[in-house]
Formats: structure tokens, sequence, C-alpha cells
């Protein structure tokens, strides 16, 4: 039995921020640990579960329901304790036999257990509930009322994404969640309470002014540096960003109600953030000393490249303040976003580093940096309490920390003892305690993924951790896989009712990512340490962690990249059953595999090409893209991107739509990995805020803009991408012919002087007409009814010849000219334009006279992508696409008119 202690079966920290439970050292080793220790005791697991529900369903219950509930499971409990204590007076025997939990007078210990705990958890729930409706602040919110409120801040301020709606971006603001104390009406009622609100700091729309006059050309300096840093519209870092946890303010606000699915708060508070807050009470010190170490790692990233900048303050304690959109949508599509958050991975690294590695903490021959310092073993338990209570304090006391230091000390009791059969009433307790401490945890998705994965690293993990090594998988090769896949497995169904998509990539992404944590972990907290006395060497740490924090920020980047990184799941609770089905049936069929190596490698090769689509192979399986495909309307949501073939691997992108993720896609989806020309109509967000996914890992040659530089914000976007990426600037102008390719396109306009002023961006829109392969396509970007009518007045209008291919003006919108679509008297018009957008495009009345002149009409929102052909296509397609030849397009045809096809793919 000695000799059995004596070898490691160990846990050591995995990538979904929890830790495996078991790195047995051997085959032998890992089964006789598993057999001494037994079945796992799941006693404690029914009243954990218990009270989740009883929190959950009683947060928003009416008062005299829950206090009904809770009294009935007093009352109930009280009873079968009663009865217990009368069994509890039989013959020993007869007690022996019933087991610890079975029927009988035992199992009625166990039935009143899960009562009180659900009972007790209804009780908090509806204490907590009831503080959103108690105290004036939700019937003024009702109201909509102004008044001045004290406040008393209880998270770290945040910036919310940048998001564009329409043709405008929706610029960043500031949230904060604070508690109300003090409130007084415009009446000058005041009012004492204590009421939970969010607090949103929005600046006044003021975009910055740059240069607006007639030339759009050439980056400007400094101004577009400093556009690129805060992004369209944007303006400097809110003095709002630097308030500490605890500080008091006093606010002139607006109130609203809070929307249905914001738990936790009772109000927004709606303030402008043009003036500095007033503060009328300092942070507490420990909230000060915090702050300075928060601080102190921030300013020892400043000199590091800039993912590692952004990502290494995430790593160490949850600060996300400088992860741009991109990189956050690189971490969401890779499944990576938990090392961005604060997670148990961080405590555990940190204590394993103390105790040392795993199963031995507990033994003579301990090893770790507490042993080596001669810190005894009660010492280092006092020390590990110590670092955990610092984790919490510089990470924040939010739930979400709580709730992560509460994990990783269930992780930490694996590493420290080597032994598992406890492991689940400590988690089945940690789940219990912070139900009733903080009810709101029993609706929270990030809880529950919590739980799903420490439950899934303790119980599934080790198991085929030791399967895996039986098959002659290296032991630490087998510990990274079973644990990655253990946590995606039962992860995986609530992730896609959240994104409504599943990662084919999270595992492996994870498994690459894994072995860079604990590196840049530990020096990222040697800098946050060691920044306050030493700035220097804090420095040099934090460099020291850029190598790491950049592999995983390259690993994300990768994996999202990938045109296969994922599959369209449905976003909904039976979409969530149905994935856990499959990953059931995926688990045993994986069981048989395991047996039959080639068949395994064979499956594996199959995964890697949907996951990679190498072109070829996809244009034969998919049909996409179509064989000599001329012009692709890309699918980009609510806005404009399209691609001119250019040659191979080559083309002309016009407009680059809101996303820069989509339009992304789009391309990589085409094989394009040069553009001679970025070509952007104007300047609203909807054709131009995805630009830097047109510019992400492609040559570009130029960038094309309109003379109309407006909106200004917009233009200093543009300006600060292309400087960036030291891409020239240019401006199109009327009467200009350009060629590449077989491609030839002429500028219509906007036309030089004479020539009227643009009413706005929409009319100063670059309009091309294009020549490919015999086709001719009419592109007509956002052009109104005035500029529609103007445009046939000029030289290049007056000889506009009949077109095949329209791209119909602004989304396809009622305000159309007549005369000009006559005149184009399109085969095939194309409406770009978002699944049930607000602005009802396209309008049915466009739509109409589009057809009723014999034109084919496809729309982005029903058809997906659109890609044009010259001549008939051989292509179909499985996945959705469709494909419509020659005279289809337009009736009967025209003498003399080149062949016109069509593919659609749906997304």
């Amino acid at each position: 039995m000695r000799r059995a202690d004596a070898r490691p079966m160990g846990a050591r920290p995995t990538g979904a921020g929890q830790a495996d439970a078991d790195a047995a050292g051997g085959r032998r080793s890992g089964s006789a640990n598993l057999r001494r220790e037994g079945p796992a005791d799941l006693r404690l697991v029914p009243p954990a579960l218990a009270a989740w529900a009883g929190a959950a369903l009683a947060l928003d219950a009416p008062p005299r329901l829950v206090v009904g509930a809770v009294v009935v499971c007093v009352v109930v409990a009280g009873a079968l304790l009663v009865t217990w204590t009368a069994c509890g007076r039989a013959p020993s025997g007869t007690r022996g036999r019933q087991g610890r939990w079975g029927g009988g007078a035992w199992g009625r210990v166990g039935v009143a257990a899960v009562l009180l705990c659900a009972g007790a958890a209804a009780a908090s729930a509806g204490l907590h509930g009831a503080d959103l409706h108690r105290g004036p602040v939700p019937g003024l919110a009702g109201e909509y009322a102004t008044v001045t409120a004290e406040l008393e801040v209880t998270s770290d301020p945040r910036r919310t994404r940048p998001r564009v709606t329409g043709d405008r971006p929706v610029p960043p603001a500031v949230v904060l969640d604070a508690d109300v104390v003090r409130v007084m009406e415009t009446d000058g009622t005041t009012t004492e309470t204590r009421t939970p609100v969010l607090v949103v700091v929005r600046h006044e729309e003021r975009e910055e002014r740059g240069d607006t006059g007639a030339s759009a050309e050439g980056p400007q300096g400094a101004q577009g540096e400093r556009a690129e840093a805060r992004g369209a519209g944007q303006r400097r870092d809110s003095p709002w960003l630097g308030l500490l946890p605890s500080t008091r303010l006093r606010v002139r606000a607006d109130l609203a109600p809070p929307l249905p699915d914001s738990g936790g708060i009772a109000a927004v508070l709606r303030v402008t953030g043009d003036r500095a807050p007033r503060v009328i009470g300092e942070p507490s010190w420990a909230q000060r000393f915090a702050g300075g170490l928060r601080g102190g790692l921030r300013e020892a990233t400043d000199g590091l490249p800039a993912d590692a900048r952004a990502l290494l303050p995430g790593l160490v304690i949850g600060d996300t303040s400088r992860v741009p959109p991109e990189l956050e949508q690189a971490f969401r599509a890779t499944d990576l976003t938990h090392l961005m958050a604060v997670s148990g991975t961080n405590l555990t690294i940190v204590l394993a580093l103390l105790i040392g590695p795993p199963g031995t903490a507990h033994r003579a021959e301990r090893r770790g940096l507490a042993p080596r310092l001669g810190i005894p073993l009660r010492a280092t338990a006092l020390l590990g309490g110590g670092l955990t209570l610092g984790f919490v304090l510089v990470c924040r006391p939010e739930p979400s920390v709580v709730r992560a230091a509460a994990c990783g000390l269930v992780v930490l009791l694996a590493i420290a003892t080597g032994r598992r059969r406890s492991l689940i009433p400590a988690l089945a307790a940690v789940v219990l305690v912070l139900v009733l401490y903080d009810p709101w945890l029993s609706r929270s998705y990030g809880f529950l993924l919590s739980v799903l994965a420490t439950g899934a690293l303790l119980t599934l993990a080790p198991r085929w951790s030791a399967g895996l090594r039986r098959r002659g998988v290296p032991g630490r090769l087998a510990e990274a896989l079973a644990a990655a896949a253990a946590a995606q497995a039962v992860c995986a169904p609530v992730v896609a009712v959240l994104a409504a998509r599943v990662s084919l990539v999270a595992v492996p992404c994870n498994l690459l990512a894994e072995f860079a944590v604990a590196p840049a972990t530990v020096l990222g907290f040697a800098a946050l340490a060691v920044a306050p006395v030493a700035m220097p060497v804090a420095k040099a740490l934090a460099w020291g962690a850029s190598w790491p924090t950049g592999w995983i920020a390259g690993i994300a980047r990768t994996g999202a990249a990938l045109p296969g990184n994922g599959v369209d799941w449905p976003g909904s609770w039976r979409g969530a059953l149905l994935l856990a089905a499959v990953t059931v049936v995926l688990v045993l069929v994986g069981r048989r595999l395991v047996r039959h190596p080639w068949l395994c490698a064979a499956c594996a090769l199959l995964l890697l090409v949907v996951i990679v689509q190498p072109p070829p192979l996809t244009r034969v399986i998919a049909g996409w893209p179509p064989p000599g495909w001329r012009l692709v309307m890309c699918d980009v949501g609510q806005g404009d991107a399209t691609v001119l073939a250019a040659g191979p691997g080559a083309g002309v992108v016009v407009d680059a739509g809101p996303d820069p993720m989509l339009v992304d896609r789009c391309l990589r989806s085409l094989g394009v990995t040069r553009v001679p020309l970025v070509l952007l109509t104007h300047f609203h967000a909807d054709h131009v805020a995805g630009l830097p996914g047109v510019l992400r890992g492609r040559s570009v040659g130029a960038i094309q803009t309109t003379g109309l530089g407006q909106p200004p914000g917009q233009v200093a976007f543009v300006r600060a991408q292309a400087a960036a990426r030291g891409v020239p600037v240019t401006r199109a102008v009327a009467g200009e012919r350009r060629r590449t390719a077989e491609l030839d396109w002429r500028v219509l306009w906007p036309a030089s002087h004479p020539a009227p002023e643009p009413e706005g961006p929409n009319d100063a829109s670059v309009t091309l007409l294009v020549r490919t392969r015999g086709l001719t396509l009419l592109l007509l970007g956002d052009l109104e009814p005035p500029a529609q009518r103007a445009l046939l007045r000029t030289p290049e209008g007056a000889g506009l010849p009949r077109v095949d291919v329209l791209k119909v003006a602004h989304h396809g919108s009622a305000y159309q000219d007549p005369a000009l679509l006559g005149r184009a008297g399109p085969r095939l018009a194309l409406i770009s334009c978002g699944a049930d957008n607000s602005y009802g495009h396209p309008s049915p009345r466009t739509v109409a006279a589009l057809r009723g002149m014999g034109a084919m009409v496809l729309r982005t929102d029903e058809d997906g992508a659109i890609a044009v052909i010259g001549g008939r296509s051989d292509g179909g397609s499985d996945d959705g696409s469709r494909e419509v030849a020659g005279g289809a397009a337009g009736g009967a045809g025209r003498r003399g008119e080149a062949e016109l096809g069509v593919v659609t793919r749906r997304p």
C-alpha cells in the first residue's frame, strides 16, 4: 500500500480554466488508484442541484409564492427528520442494512437535506430579488425620470465594443455596476436606499474633425494613427475608466428600466460623460492597492507587441480593456474566450507553483517553492489561502471572480491530495455555498460553464486519460487531450445556446494553447507583484511573458481564419439537447474507433479537410466558388461588399461591409489572397467598417475612395487603417478607366465640375461600369434619385449601355430613379441587405419594378452569397447552392449577349 501511495496521480491545470485531476504515471498506477478510492461520494450533489434550481426559480417569483415554498420545504423536512429520529431507535442491524443514503430512515435524511437546501436558496433568492423592487429607483426608472443620485461603484468600468447600426458606427460607451445609496428627485425629495443599477456613460456624438474637403487622399499622419487607436468617431479615454470599486459619486442622470434579461439590476442610469465624474468619496485602501497593482501590470506591458500588450492583463487579472474586437472574435471562434476571463486556471497555476507537482503536497518529499524556502506544510496552506485572498482582491471580488476562486480551490484540493473521491462533494459544496451567497449565479451561463468544466475535468478526464494511455498515447499528451476533450464535450451544448455555432477547432486550439498558459500566467503574476517596486524588472518579466502570450494569440487568429472552423447550430435549448445527443453518440463511437489506429487517422484526416477546406477540393465537393466566377456579392448583413475576379487568387473589392470577420470569411472562401484595389464607394460604416477584414493577411495594392470626406470619423478610420499597413489612398475621378487581367472598369460618378454638390455621402457614391468576359455590370453604390438623375445627364451617363448585371443602389430601397433603371435594363439585379433589417430593405416596390422589366432579382438576405459567372456552370452544390443558367436569368435573352449564370450559397 505504501508503494502505491508513492506513485503520483497528479492533477495539472488545463485549457478550459480548470484542471485535469488525473495525471497518473502509468496504466497500472492509474487503475490501482481508481480501485483504491472506490466510487465517488455523490451525497451532496442532490442538495446542491436543489439549491441551484430553487434559487433560479425564486429570483423573479412573487414574494408570497417564495415564502410559501420556503415554509413547505422547512415543514416537510422537519417532519422527515422527526421520523428519522424515531427510526434511529430501531435495532442497529436494521439501520446497517439500509445503507448511507438508501431507503427507510436514512433516505429521509437525504430528502430533508434536499428540501432544506432548496428552501434556503429560495429564501436567499427572494431577498436578493426584492432588492430590485425596493425603494424609489425602480418606480422612477419606469417614468424615465431625471434624478441626482449618489452612487457607490461596485465594479471596474469597462468599454463596450463598437458596433455598426445602419450606416454609422455606434461609439463605445463606458459601463459600470453601482449601488444607488441616495437619490434626489426633481421636487427635492431625498431618499436613502441601496439599489443595484447599471451606469451607462455616453459621450455626445461629436466626431473628430479632420480634412473634410474634396480630397480624401492619403493618410494624415498622427491624426490617422490616433484614429486607429480609438476607432471611428471614438473620443479619447474617458475619465470614467479610471474609477475604482468602492468610489462614491454624485451624478445627474436619466433613469430607464432594464432589459428583461438583465438580471441583478433595478434600473439603467444614463449619464452624459463629457465632464469628469464628481467624486465625493475615495475608494478603500484595499481597492487603491489592487488598482495600483493592476495599473503597474498595464504599464509593464506598454512596450510589448500589440497582441501581448492586449492579452497579458487579461490572462493574469481578466483586464480585457485593450483587446481589439477582431482578436476577441478570434478567441470566440476558437472557444478560447475563457483564457481572457478570470478563471480557476490563474489561481491553480500559481498555487501549483507554490506547493509543487501534482499529488506531492501531502508527502514528506514534497516539492515546490514552499519546501525549498523551508515553509512547513501548515504554513504553506495558510500562504495558499493568502494568495487566494490576494487573487480575489486584485481581480475584484465580483461574483465571477469568487466563482473562479472557489472552482480553483476545488482543483487545488486535487493537486494537494492526489485523491479524487472527495472532490465531487467539494465541488457540490462550492456550488451550494456560492448559490446561497449570490443567487444570481444560478442564472449565469458563466457559472454553469465553470461547474460543468470542473466536473468534467474531475470525472470524465481521468478515465479518458487512462483509456488513452492504455492504448499507447504518451502520458502528458493523454492528460491534455482528455482534459480538453472532456471540457469541450460538456460545455459545447451551453456554448451553442450562446453563440448558435459549434467550433470544430476548439479542442486542438485549447490543446496547443495549454502549453503556453502556465508560463504566461506565472511570468505575468510575477510582473504584477514586482511592478510597484521595480518597474524595469517587471518589464523584463512581461517581455518574457509576451512570447507564450503571442503564441496563444497566434493560435486564436490561425484557428479563426480557417474556413471550416465551425458550423452553425440552432441557438436554443433544443439545439443544446441535440448537440448533447450528438456528443454522446460521438463518444460511444469514439470508444470503438480508438481500437483501430488507421481508422482514427482517417477520421482525423477527414476532419482536417473539413476544417481547412482546400480550395480545389472544396470547389469540387461544394461547388463554391463556381468555376469562372466573375462577380461575387458577399453576404455581410446590412451592408455592401462585392468582389470582382481579377485573375487567379486576385480580386478587386468594392466596399467592405460592416463586419471585418464576414468579409474576411467571404474572401477566404473565394481563395482571394491578392487585392489590386479596394474601392470604397463612400464612407458610411456599412461600407467601410469591414476594411480590416479585407486587409488582414492579403497583399493590397491601393485603396480608392470618393472625394467627399464625410462622415469625418469614418474617413479618419479608413486613413488610419491604410497608414498602419502602408497602403496608398487615392481618389476616384469620373471618366477614369482601369484594367487588370480580364477585368476593366470606368468610373461614372461622382462627376467632376460642373456638377451639383452632393446632398450627402450617399450621393457621392463612386459608380462603376465594369466589363469582364463579355458581361457588363453596373455598380451604383448608395446613389439616391437626385444623383441618379444627374448621372444620366453627364457624358458618362449619357452613353450608358444596357447592362447584364445591376447592383441595385442603397440595398434596394424605395428611392430609385425609374429612368436610370430603364436605361440600364438589367437581366440580373443584385441586392445586398441584412435579414430582418429595420429599414425594410429591399422595398417591395423596387423589387416589383425590376421584375417587371424582366430582370431576375436575387438578394443576400434570402439567397446568401451570390456568384455571377460568364457562361454556363457545371458546378452544383450540396450545401444550399443553386444555379440559374444563361437565358433563365434574363428571359429569352437579347441578340449578341453573353450567357449569364448565377450560383448562390446560403449561409
